[in-house]
């Protein structure tokens, strides 16, 4: 019996064994509800006599492609404008808003602060209800309701109305990050997962660079109906985000239990690899039904977990330079003398360069099964970029220094995110513990809003400063995890290898998730 795989995992290295039957199950699924579904791929996969080897007949580059396809091109284009309509206002500002809006002092910095409180806020609950009303209707309903606020950020008058705008900006798109990190972690295993990651992350670097052109195109509307050409910026874009939105709710799949574009048999080998990914005996098993009881345990744990909040250090690390460049780099080009066009093109190069290199480096760290050493690289290039632009005020370094920089920064993104998720077991507590991570480390966004002063023109010494030391922070955080995650690998492998493994069953091996004896860390 051929497998048709390149066993890129160590669940998928299956004996060859010609005793063990492979699984049938009836294709019938129009005749079936979605809960029947469910119930079916439960029952095939909780069947004793089901084994890997029971789907040996199955070709998963095949699966991969038709998940990748229906999957990531909409989650893609889904991040793509919220990146767009979050760091558009970067845009705006070159093109008249604060001259318009009469804002003073630090009043812009403030617009772009509380974005990040109530975007932080609302993530953890926001990946709650995801698991309740489902992905295909909770992530295009909050997609319509950032739509429509960044569309009436178009009509504000005054300081207090684009805070407002800002606020409620934070409290739409909150949902939509950590819920696709988590909703990836649901379709592929943990050695196949930060590509797919890296992917939809890479809008974020397209986003950069497609919002520098639209600006561009947009400024030209100066004036049509009456309006600046900025206030064009956030209407156009939030009318383009909720027809999108609205295109999502009919191509957005829930979970593979459920896909239709899977057969049943599929449908029962991809959740079953997802069960048994990690270790050997089941211990990241992703019921497809929780209690509420143990929902309400796996979020304590999530909370109590020390891996999560040493890696909001590291999060903090590359998210402050990240949004330092993405909402000031085209007023840090513009205050080094060059006109309003200009800086607008000049912020594409860095992005267009940087969405390459995080889908090369994630396909470089799934092959390799790692993730640290390839942070710790990106975080050594951050520090070279911006010792670069706080070393000379020159527009050639200072820029060298912003490529290097960008380029850097974003491969960094999915790379940790996938180092937590692949070192969170059971479905619930990932879930949450994602959340808590991508919330708390936006805070990060918070005090980036504040680093660059419109008093520190045009070298922003402060600010680059201040990025250096976030760096610096997010390079022992990843020390500290390195070590520690090594150390308890090392201390597991000597408990398996005295057997003390054999005294759990698989069901509470199961619920002890990432504290089980035969769970092993990513380093």
């Amino acid at each position: 019996m051929d497998i048709k795989s390149s066993r890129e995992n160590d669940s998928d290295e299956v004996s060859q064994e010609k005793d063990n039957a492979p699984i049938h199950l009836e294709a019938k699924d129009g005749k079936l509800s979605k809960q029947q579904k469910i119930e079916e791929v439960e029952a095939a996969v909780t069947d004793p006599n089901v084994t890997l080897e029971s789907f040996a007949h199955l070709d998963i580059k095949k699966i991969h492609r038709k998940m990748d396809l229906r999957l990531i091109p909409m989650l893609a284009l889904l991040y793509l404008l919220s990146f767009i309509d979050r760091g558009n206002v970067a845009n705006a500002k070159i093109e008249g808003l604060s001259e318009d809006l009469n804002l003073t002092g630090t009043q812009y910095n403030l617009c772009l602060t509380v974005f990040f409180f109530t975007y932080a806020a609302f993530e953890v609950p926001s990946n709650m209800l995801l698991k309740k009303f489902r992905p295909s209707i909770w992530l295009p309903t909050i997609m319509v309701a950032w739509g429509v606020v960044m569309t009436l950020t178009g009509i504000v008058q005054n300081y207090g109305g684009l805070l407002a705008a800002r606020i409620f900006l934070g409290v739409a798109e909150a949902g939509l990050f950590p819920g696709v990190v988590y909703y990836n972690t649901m379709w592929y295993t943990r050695y196949e997962v930060q590509v797919r990651q890296a992917y939809f992350f890479s809008a974020a670097s397209i986003a950069g660079a497609f919002s520098g052109l639209l600006a561009y195109g947009i400024s030209f509307m100066d004036g049509v109906g009456g309006l600046a050409g900025w206030r064009w910026i956030f209407i156009l874009e939030g009318i383009l985000t909720v027809v999108v939105a609205v295109i999502a709710y009919f191509v957005i799949y829930d979970f593979p239990e459920t896909a239709s574009f899977l057969t049943p048999e599929e449908r029962a080998f991809v959740v079953y690899r997802l069960r048994y990914d990690g270790q050997d005996v089941a211990a990241d098993g992703q019921r497809v039904a929780q209690n509420e009881k143990q929902d309400w345990k796996s979020v304590k744990a999530a909370f109590l977990d020390w891996q999560i909040w040493i890696n909001i250090f590291v999060y903090w690390g590359y998210v402050c330079p990240l949004y330092g460049v993405s909402l000031f780099l085209p007023t840090i080009i513009k205050d080094l003398g060059f006109s309003t066009t200009s800086s607008q093109l000049l912020t594409v190069p860095p992005y267009v360069v940087a969405s390459v290199l995080t889908i090369l480096v994630a396909y470089a760290a799934d092959k390799r099964r790692i993730r640290s050493p390839f942070i710790m690289v990106c975080f050594v290039f951050q520090l070279v970029g911006f010792i670069m632009c706080i070393s000379s005020g020159t527009f050639g370094v200072t820029y060298a220094g912003v490529f290097i920089a960008a380029c850097a920064i974003y491969p960094t993104h999915p790379t940790n995110l996938t180092w937590l998720s692949n070192n969170l077991a059971g479905s619930y507590k990932r879930a949450v513990g994602v959340a808590i991570q991508i919330s708390m480390g936006n805070m990060a966004g918070a005090m980036a809003s504040n680093f660059y002063r419109s008093k520190d023109a045009p070298r922003y010494i402060l600010g680059h400063a201040l990025e250096i030391g976030f760096i610096c922070v997010g390079m022992i955080a990843t020390t500290i995890l390195i070590l520690s995650y090594d150390r308890i690998n090392k201390k597991r492998a000597k408990r398996v290898a005295n057997g003390e493994h054999v005294g759990f069953t698989p069901e509470e091996l199961s619920d002890l998730g990432d504290r089980a004896i035969t769970f092993r860390y990513t380093l």
